[in-house]
């Protein structure tokens, strides 16, 4: 049986990969840096910071035969070279060090993400279809580290000591999601205050964790994954996922578009004196057109979506956990 080992396990997806991992039967050791963490039975807990010189990795990687990398800080800009260069870098070392010491090579599966690729030059509404061979332009600080944690981690592998798959998913949802775009979305189906920006035809790039989850197993056990980057994104039309929140919620879909440019002026000039729900960054995502076809992933790894969007929001909809935060 594999020795599995898994960063960010307690985070969203890497929490719900240590469950599948567990329900398999493998070996499981996780680095984390919260002692109150609970985990299924047997799953070996390593306290530990990446972002700590001092973090005990050579402790965490002895023995591991495959390595999940899903530590990711998404809100404090401060941490996020720490964690996604320094730490990955400091891991790196650990690993090489292991593998060194033994003759079977270790594959390091990467969580990294489409936005390296950067938004499409010019007008965020631009249509653009992006796949694994679309060069990164990365703009943000998470986009940016992340991208620069893919290159470590294909440097380290031109020696010969370690095999990677990197895999690329867009926006992540899912019971426990920390991402609120896709609630504020839903309260305002509800509330009847959505509207649509601009022309017909925008894209939305989703895709649920269960499916993060089995795809992170593909790219971990099918041997045509090694040395290959994947993009994993479920992208429906603006309009069908609308449409599907609405008839979970049973309300009346809505109807009214406003001119885009109407739309960014009054933000424009409402944005930061007054607490209104539309952002710069909002409205982008409402009109955009760039897509992240799977279908590299669907090819290779034999990889098809077992909760395919738009019908995988109800999961989100009717969650009776969370029905009340959804629509309040």
């Amino acid at each position: 049986m594999k020795q599995i080992c898994v960063t960010g396990a307690n985070g969203f997806i890497g929490r719900s990969l240590v469950d599948g991992l567990s329900c398999q039967g493998y070996q499981i050791k996780v680095l984390t840096r919260r002692s109150d963490c609970i985990f299924p039975v047997g799953v070996q807990v390593i306290l530990g910071d990446l972002t700590l010189p001092d973090c005990p990795l050579a402790e965490f990687v002895v023995g591991c035969e495959v390595l999940f990398h899903c530590a990711g800080e998404t809100r404090d800009v401060s941490s996020m070279h720490r964690l996604h260069v320094d730490g990955t870098q400091r891991l790196l070392q650990a690993v090489l060090k292991e593998s060194a010491q033994r003759s079977q090579k270790l594959h390091w599966v990467q969580l990294s993400s489409v936005g390296v690729y950067g938004p499409p030059q010019g007008s965020r509404g631009a249509e653009r279809m992006v796949s694994e061979n679309t060069s990164h332009r990365p703009v943000g600080e998470y986009e940016v580290t992340k991208s620069k944690a893919d290159e470590l981690v294909m440097q380290a592998s031109e020696g010969g000591a370690i095999t990677y798959s990197i895999l690329r998913p867009s926006n992540v949802f899912g019971a426990g999601m920390s991402n609120q775009s896709l609630r504020g979305l839903i309260r305002m189906v509800k509330r009847g205050l959505f509207f649509y920006v601009g022309k017909t035809g925008a894209v939305v790039t989703y895709v649920h964790v269960d499916d993060v989850v089995a795809a992170l197993m593909k790219c971990a056990f099918e041997p045509m994954a090694k040395g290959q980057a994947y993009n994993l994104s479920d992208d429906c039309l603006l309009e069908e996922l609308i449409q599907q929140i609405a008839s979970a919620l049973g309300v009346r879909p809505p109807r009214l578009r406003v001119p885009e440019v109407l739309v960014r002026t009054a933000v424009g000039i409402l944005e930061g004196s007054l607490p209104i729900p539309l952002t710069r960054s909002r409205i982008d995502a409402l009109v955009n057109r760039t897509c992240y076809p799977a279908d590299k992933i669907a090819a290779e790894l034999g990889f098809s979506f077992s909760k395919p969007m738009p019908a995988a929001i109800n999961d989100l909809v009717s969650l009776r956990s969370g029905i009340q935060d959804l629509v309040t």
